[in-house]
This record gives C-alpha cells, structure tokens and sequence, in this order.
C-alpha cells in the first residue's frame, strides 16, 4: 500500500507538472504548499454490540488521507478528503494512526486513542463554560469510562437536535442564537446497546463590553493629526468635554467612561444621542479623514456628525459589526459635499441606530491626513555593497575606528540585502527577509539569522524628512537605519529601545546616493556613518493583464482555473478591463489607472457585470504605495481601494461580504523583466485562490 501511495502521488504530481504552462517558473506556487496540519479523525460509533466505527478523517490543506485502524488489520484504507470509512472492531483500546497527504504527496500525521466497549459507559463527567471572548459560545468537554464519543443537546426550541458530537475526551464549541438559560444534555456512548447521559441548567452569556482593545493609532506627525479623544498616542485637544449634557439624559441615555486593563474608552448607554464638546474651534480643513473606533453588540449604525460654529451640522452613516471593533474613516469630503464649513469645527454628535437601545464604546477619535511627500527620498534603500559604506570613529564620516572592507560585504550578505522603504504616504517599512546580520545582544552569536523583534520590520512606523535641517527621523518602535544598535541615546543594550531616532543626511548623485550619520548619545564622540544607495525594484513600471486565455482564473489552488478561466470571448468583452495599467514607481508609488471605462460587476452598483465608468473607491484616485518583499515573494499595495487583478479579491475574503481593506498583500508565484504571476488566497484558508498574470 505505501509503495502504491509514492507511485500515485508522484504520478499526481507529473499530471500537475504537464497541465500547466511550459514555462517552469510558473510551477514554483508548488514550493509555497506546506505539509497538511490539525490532523485528526472523529468517530461515530453504533450502539448494537456490533463494533462498527465510522471513522472520518480532517486536517488542512490535505487531499487524501491513509487510515491504519489499530487492530490487526494488515492493510491501511486510503480515504478521500471529506468522506469517511467504517470498520468492525472487537472489543479493546485501539491507537488509530492517520496520515493526511497534500496535493505534493507531502504528509503530516497523528495518532488517536479509540475505545470499542459493549459495557455502557461510566463514570461521566461533563464540563461547560462560557467562552472567554467569543460571546454566547459554549466549550463542551466530556469524559467517560468505556465511552467512545458524545453527544451534544443544546436545549433550544426548534433546533434540531443532538447539535453537535465529539470524541470523548476532546472539546467541542456551540454558538448559540441568544443568551440565556437552557436544560443542556450530554449523551455518552460507545459500542453498547445502552448509553449514559447527563442533564443540567446551564446560563449561556452574552459579552456585553470589549474585552480587547481597539488597534492602537499608528505614529503620526503632530500637523498631520488632530486629536480629540486618544489615551497616549496623540495630544488631545485642551479642554475637551467628552460627556456635555445637551439633554440625552432625558431620552434615557447615559454616558461613562470604561476603563479595560488600564485603557480608557468612551461609553454610551442607551445611546439616542450623545455630543462632544472641542476645548476650541478646530480648523481641520487640511485633514483627510475622521477617525474613530467603535465597539457594540446592539447598535446596526452610528451616524457621526460634525458640527461647525457657522454653518451648523451635516451627518454621515457608519455600519457596525456586532461584538468586535470597527474602524472608521470618514473622507472629510463626505461633510463638505453637503455644504458644511469644516474651518470652525467645534462639536461633534453620535446618533445611535435603534434610537436609544443600544450602547456602544468608542476610542481614537481624531482627524488626520497623510503626511505631505518627502522630496528626494521616496522609495527603498539598501546599503551600499562596497567598503567603507558601514563605518564609525570620533567624528561624522570617520571609520578611523572600524570601517567594513570588501570581506564584510561577502561575509554579511545578508545584512547587505536589507532594505530601507520610505514611503510617499509618509511610512516606512524595514524589509530584512528570511535572515539578517544578528548581534550578541540580540541574543546569539554575530552571524546570520531570522530577524529579532522589535528590528524584525513588524511594527508600524513613519518617517519625516526635514531638508532644511537635513534630518530623517523615524517613529516607530524597532524602525531603524543601518543598524538597529545605533540611537540617539547611546547603543543597544545599554539604552531602552527607542520610540524615535533622528540621523543627519546627505543626499548626492541625483538623490540617488544617502550618507547618514547618527551620533549614538549626545556628547558622546561615537559616530555611525551609513552609505545608502537607491533599489530599484523589478516590480518597477507600468504592467496589464496579459491578453490571452487563462490570465484570470480561480480555482482552489494557486495557479488553478478549474473553477473559472477567462477565453478568448472574455478578452473581446472585457477589453476595457485588459487596458486597465498598474504603475510601480520607482518611488514607491501604486496607481490603478483605468481611463474613463473598466470592467465592473453587481456588486458596484451596477444593474450587470459590464463595461463602465470607474467606481470608486476603485478607481485610482486614492493615494497608494507598494512594498514588494523579494525574500517572502509577496507584492503588498497600501491605500484603500488600490488593487491587482480584480478590485473584490482581497484577504479577508471578496467585496462586498467583507470590507474594503487598506492593504492588500499578493503572493508572487514568478517574476522576470516582462511577466509576473499574482496569487490570492481570499480569506485565509478559505481554498479559495485567484491568480492573475501580468505583463510590462
């Protein structure tokens, strides 16, 4: 049987290999598939003495799976993904090995005990709890002696039952529709005709307040924020009454602060109406968006409106996601296209929907806009792979005391490849790859190795370029230039890790060439000097979707079509779609530019899928960067409704089942001069995957 299983699955793996294209780089999506896991089986055992197991196998990302029942069956049984085998046992403890295979022939399994008794079961002791985060979800956990698996009652009217089943010993997980308190049975059972079972009340809850915080707002410059309620991140404007009494109380509302581990939130209650009051008028003007975070359970929508000192109020409408944090941006546009001056702001009002039944949390209220463009050094960096470029000594440009030389460059490749992104939008991203040059402080030895937080690149961070003073400085734990040790305190370990670091730069050869210098403490005579040089990315230029069939498939692998290609008629209907161009500059600039027509669907308004005028907010007016990570092979675009391929597919799923992301990161199967294949995965291990080809 095993011998047979290698031939079938290399055999597969042939099949793969001849039925795509004939350029092998194209099959490289065959390397990002990982080995199956969670691999486990579930039984249903028959209670008439006759031993018969049905035995279902899981785990994900598998294809097939090898069943060795335990008992002295010589042959294994192969099972396909999502069907189920059967087997007579005889009374016993059995150890059943499963061996779940991937579309690769890659393998990953588990063992699991299993217990065949004609005796009825003992001893039976159940476990139910409310879950911690996850509101009005039931964990159940049974154990018995003799017992196989069990079953679930949730004590609902109309619902039918048992609800769910599980092996004995494991735990299983019921939403239920309301809070409450129900009469809840668990059925034991295993080869025996008899069963054992157990009844009790139990009180299901709902989470009613957060029990998380809202994301903390990312690192902004003060002109490029406004705040009027945020706990640390920014300053909030002076004498802002966040509780004025205009009379909501009278409509039963009431108001509160909560306070989650030591974070400080707004609470309405009952929410009809609820007002904040600015210490002063604000001109926000030159903002873009208003920002708040918002969490309920009850509450379908909040209508925010701005009040102005001279021309009064105008409201906007934000959806709500029950039982999680929503984050809202309003363009300020949606209030100056109604006639509302936003020069003298000085109040703003919630508005609950249902009127007055509802409460709510909200956090991070500011206005903001994205940093103005730093002149000369959008795009990405890396140090310069040559002698002297990594150097230090007792003055700015000195490295009397160490300098790199031309074995350094070879020995530390790894760092030498690191890459410095700055942003047009003001952030800035380290890009070190799978490995970068690690220190002795970082914990281990000077060599090679997998980036350590916070200088992994993980954390948000901006940058502001003041040409006058001729400074860079970056905000954002862990961002860094050169090398993470080097800071305006001192050097690592010897000083906490820093929120900000400030170098001196230099730019030359046409902004093309960078020499900073940082002076690790002030006073101290210890000067990093850096020499970096401009990258061009391959991504770089213009680039279309390739006008041929199959350059727009999904399927549920990457690089699949079997669920849906284009043909040649696809390309004649939607020419206005394959004219379409996204822009790469160099940068760091993403546009989407589609001219006065693409290919629209349904769900953007339209009475049908065809050609018309762009929809917003997809239709390239928005400000975007992208980030192409060579080591992780991923393209990521940032800026709401920027995209690749299609506008709907994105990584929490398709448009309009889920919202419209800031981000969207791309999978890149191959690359060269002229072609570059794109896989999406919409919602993570949802099996559902996009791939779209592109060429320059």
């Amino acid at each position: 049987m095993k011998r047979f299983n290698k031939i079938y699955y290399t055999l597969t793996a042939i099949i793969l290999l001849l039925a795509c294209t004939d350029d092998v780089r194209e099959l490289s999506f065959l390397d990002s598939i990982e080995a199956p896991t969670n691999v486990a089986a579930s039984y249903n055992i028959t209670q008439d003495n006759s031993g018969v197991v049905t035995i279902t196998p899981t785990a994900e990302g598998a294809t097939e799976f090898e069943i060795y029942f335990g008992d002295d069956t010589p042959e294994s049984v192969m099972v396909a993904n999502g069907e189920s085998v059967s087997h007579t046992y005889a009374e016993g403890s059995y150890e059943v090995k499963i061996i779940a295979f991937n579309i690769k022939g890659d393998t990953s399994e588990a063992t699991q005990p299993l217990v065949v008794s004609f005796r009825a079961p003992e001893n039976l002791v159940i476990t139910v709890e409310n879950d911690a985060a996850i509101s009005k979800q039931v964990n159940v956990t049974a154990t018995a002696d003799f017992a196989t698996m069990y079953e679930f009652y949730s004590g609902e009217d109309g619902v039918a039952q048992p609800v769910a089943t599980a092996n004995i010993g494991e735990q299983l997980s019921y939403n239920y529709t309301n809070p409450g308190v129900y009469d809840i049975k668990v059925i034991a059972k295993g080869a025996a005709i008899a069963t054992t079972e157990v009844t009790q009340s139990f009180e299901v809850t709902e989470i009613l307040q957060p029990i998380q915080s809202a994301p903390i707002p990312p690192a902004r410059g003060d002109t490029d924020v406004i705040s009027i309620y945020t706990d640390a991140s920014y300053t909030n404007v002076a004498g802002t009454d966040t509780f004025p009494d205009w009379g909501q109380g009278s409509q039963g509302s009431s108001w509160t602060s909560f306070n989650l581990n030591g974070d400080n939130m707004l609470q309405y209650i009952n929410l009809s109406y609820q007002g904040i009051q600015f210490g002063s008028p604000q001109d926000v003007s030159t903002m873009q968006f208003l920002h708040l975070d918002v969490w309920t359970t009850d509450v379908a929508s909040l209508e925010t409106s701005l009040i102005s000192v001279s021309s009064g109020e105008q409201p906007v409408s934000s959806s709500l996601t029950a039982g999680e944090w929503t984050s809202i941006d309003i363009p300020i546009s949606a209030f100056t296209d109604q006639g509302l001056s936003v020069t003298d702001i000085h109040q703003l009002k919630f508005v609950g929907d249902p009127w007055g039944a509802g409460s709510v949390f909200i956090d991070n209220i500011y206005f903001w806009k994205e940093p103005a463009p730093a002149s000369g050094i959008e795009g990405t960096w890396v140090i310069a792979s040559e002698p002297g470029a990594l150097k230090v000594g007792p003055q700015p440009y000195d490295g009397s005391w160490w300098s790199n030389d031309a074995q350094t460059v070879i020995d530390r490749a790894c760092y030498f490849d690191d890459q410095y992104v700055f942003a047009t939008n003001g952030s800035f991203q380290n890009i070190l790859g799978n490995n970068t040059w690690l220190e002795g402080w970082q914990g281990t030895s000077d060599q090679c190795g997998t980036p350590v937080a916070p200088h992994n690149g993980s954390n948000p961070a901006t940058y502001i370029y003041d040409a006058g003073a001729n400074t860079i400085t970056l905000n954002g734990q862990g961002a860094y230039l050169g090398l993470p040790k080097a800071n305006n305190q001192g050097e690592l370990p010897n000083v906490p890790v820093p929120n900000s670091i400030t170098y001196g730069v230099q730019l030359s050869n046409n902004n093309n060439t960078m020499e900073l210098v940082i002076e690790t403490g002030t006073g101290s005579g210890v000067f990093w000097t850096f020499k970096l040089v401009r990258y061009q990315s391959p991504v770089e230029g213009t680039w279309r979707m390739a006008n041929e069939p199959g350059a727009l498939k999904v399927g549920p692998q990457p690089n699949d079509g079997s669920w849906w290609s284009n043909d040649e008629q696809v390309l004649i209907d939607r020419a206005c779609y394959f004219d379409d161009e996204y822009v790469f500059g160099s940068n760091g600039s993403f546009q989407n530019i589609m001219g006065t027509d693409t290919w629209l669907e349904g769900w953007q308004g339209v009475n049908s899928d065809q050609c018309g005028a762009p929809v917003a907010p997809h239709d390239g007016n928005g400000a975007a960067t992208y980030i192409y990570d060579e080591g992780a092979s991923t393209l990521t675009v940032n800026g709401s409704g920027s995209y690749l391929g299609l506008p709907k597919a994105n990584n929490q799923g398709e448009l309009p089942s889920v919202a419209v992301p800031n981000s969207i990161t791309y999978n890149v199967l191959s690359l060269t001069a002229n072609e570059m294949i794109l896989v999406i995965e919409t919602g993570t291990g949802s099996g559902v995957f996009w791939t779209f080809k592109l060429v320059k």
